[in-house]
């Protein structure tokens, strides 16, 4: 399985030993999603563009990419967007279409659990489909770095925050 097992004799489990976060090992998550992060880039372009066209302002779609942070669901909810915003039907839809990420939050439980929840819960905002694999595996080697989901999660939200405005943008010059 994926999740660490008990060692025998007593030793302490690889799990249960303290999670460290540095700098190095956040800049080392950065320079990891660099390939994933540029493959993100086109993703970020069409939602500024269609959130322009379903009336966003690039305020409203910059900060929705910086808060939400999940494509997915952001294009759902465009696509559901009107006056009045349905925020019940926003909200459903975007917990049904994350839920995926309860799974990959819960692997990293083992290691996760031991830190304080605002540091725990403040890493697995950053937590993607496409970093989640460079830290689970990280941690399946036995290292002890847990800023590489938060340095990869950090370049990634960044990209994907500046796509979706350069898309918004774009989207005027596009027209609607």
């Amino acid at each position: 399985g994926i999740l660490p097992r008990h060692r025998p004799h007593g030793r302490m489990s690889e799990h249960l030993r303290p999670v460290t976060f540095t700098v190095p090992g956040a800049l080392r998550g950065a320079r990891d999603a660099l390939p994933m992060a540029l493959g993100s880039v086109a993703f970020g372009l069409v939602f500024g563009v269609a959130a322009r066209q379903a009336g966003l302002s690039l305020a409203e779609a910059t900060l929705m990419s910086a808060l939400v942070f999940a494509g997915s669901s952001q294009f759902v909810a465009i696509g559901i967007w009107g006056s009045p915003v349905p925020v019940f039907a926003v909200v459903v839809a975007t917990l049904i279409v994350n839920a995926r990420h309860l799974l990959m939050g819960a692997a990293l439980r083992p290691w996760y659990s031991r830190l304080s929840r605002g540091r725990a819960y403040g890493s697995l905002f950053f937590m993607t489909d496409t970093n989640w694999p460079l830290q689970l595996q990280a941690f399946l080697r036995g290292e002890r770095e847990g800023a590489i989901l938060v340095g990869s999660g950090l370049f990634m939200l960044s990209t994907w925050v500046a796509s979706t405005a350069v898309g918004h943008a774009a989207g005027a010059a596009i027209g609607d």
